[in-house]
């Protein structure tokens, strides 16, 4: 057992910081109390004049499929043979001994949904995982918290840009392929609830088309890798004409139409924003966009889209949108509460609750700030090592 004791409790639900006490049995939350006398033997952390955080939670990564200091040989996480790639899954690439991996954990980001980069139209799922490589046996199978949240698609420069060559030269063309693979995995699933239980019946076994079938079926998202305000509302378009559910990735541009982005009630990730503009769609970026949509009440996410920024600056980067008028408790919610509810593992992870995962860390100082240090993690009640 753990007890954290005397810190200063932001549990990324009340607004109101307090000082308390956390009890931590079996990798769970077990009680949050003014004062909690532990049992004999329980490991006591000390957190007077410290701040208790849940563990962070980025929405939007792609982590563990980018290797640290290795080049080619560890990125995996865009293929580049074919632009419609659904079928494939990002637990497949993700390596739990990269090294980047540990300095996430270390600056107290516990969870995160990685998978694959914004190259094809379609690029395969994301999951979910927490970060704790070592202490799961550096088997990914042992870190997952949900293992699809979500099937990858993009619009914009990178299916351009990428496949200028091959058959994707314009918008147009991106919001067709993405049309035409729904259209053909829609027809698939009829198909194939037609038949019913008879083999003969079904139709031959496509891998793409069957990968589209927890989309078609509302249990995971599309994940809509969108910068400009046109592509938002053509990932947004698309969703609705084949009544499916939608997140969207980035959202650069989400500040200059923020009265129609609250109307839609979509989860919006917005980052990576501590970079240079280096393409034409990202000129309108900002760290008053996530303030700016958190005000009129989007649910907002902030992210590194690491390895474009480093994940261990995270918190860094709430840091920079309250800098930029973001209220410093949706700053918080941004990367604890509001990605967990992304990512639909808000029972698990995204706030200090009981029966929740034993994710927190405990700070010398504000997470917002760069000079603060991560004094602990703890990953499912299991400190990380430094």
């Amino acid at each position: 057992m753990l007890c954290i004791k005397n810190g200063t409790i932001y549990d990324g639900i009340n607004r109101e910081p307090y000082v308390g006490d956390i009890l931590v049995k079996n990798g769970k939350i077990a009680a949050i109390e003014s004062t909690i006398q532990p049992e004999e033997g329980t490991r006591i952390v000390d957190a007077t004049g410290c701040n208790v955080y849940p563990g962070l939670v980025e929405a939007h990564c792609h982590l563990g499929l980018d290797g640290y200091g290795i080049g080619f040989e560890g990125t995996d996480y865009n293929e580049l043979n074919d632009i419609i790639t659904p079928q494939l899954r990002a637990i497949d690439a993700i390596n739990p001994m990269d090294e980047s991996m540990r300095l996430a954990a270390l600056g107290g980001v516990t969870c995160v949904g990685t998978g694959p980069g914004s190259s094809n139209v379609l690029g395969g799922t994301f999951a979910a995982i927490k970060t704790d490589g070592k202490g799961n046996n550096y088997r990914i199978d042992n870190m997952i918290v949900k293992e699809s949240v979500a099937m990858k698609c993009a619009f914009g420069e990178n299916p351009k840009r990428c496949y200028k060559d091959k058959n994707n030269f314009s918008r147009m063309s991106t919001a067709f392929k993405l049309r035409d693979m729904l259209r053909k995995a829609k027809e698939y699933k009829e198909k194939l609830e037609w038949a019913g239980d008879h083999i003969e019946k079904r139709p031959s076994y496509d891998g793409k088309l069957e990968a589209l079938l927890p989309v078609l079926r509302k249990e995971i998202p599309l994940k809509a890798h969108a910068h400009r305000a046109d592509d938002i509302f053509t990932a947004l378009r698309i969703a609705k004409e084949f009544d499916v559910n939608i997140t969207i990735e980035h959202g650069t541009e989400g500040h200059l139409i923020v009265e129609e982005l609250a109307k839609e009630k979509v989860f919006v990730a917005v980052g990576p924003t501590l970079t240079h503009a280096t393409k034409y769609e990202l000129r309108n970026k900002s760290f008053e966009t996530p303030g700016i949509l958190a005000k009129a009440g989007c649910r907002v996410s902030i992210i590194t889209d690491s390895p474009v920024i480093p994940q261990q600056y995270l918190g860094m980067c709430a840091g920079l949108a309250v800098k930029s008028g973001m209220d410093p408790f949706d700053a918080l919610q941004s990367i604890t509460i509001n990605p967990a509810k992304h990512l639909g593992i808000e029972h698990r992870v995204g706030s200090l609750e009981l029966g929740k995962d034993a994710d927190i860390i405990v700070t010398n100082g504000s997470i917002f700030e760069s000079l603060t240090e991560v004094l602990h993690t703890f990953i499912d009640g299991r400190e990380i090592e430094k």
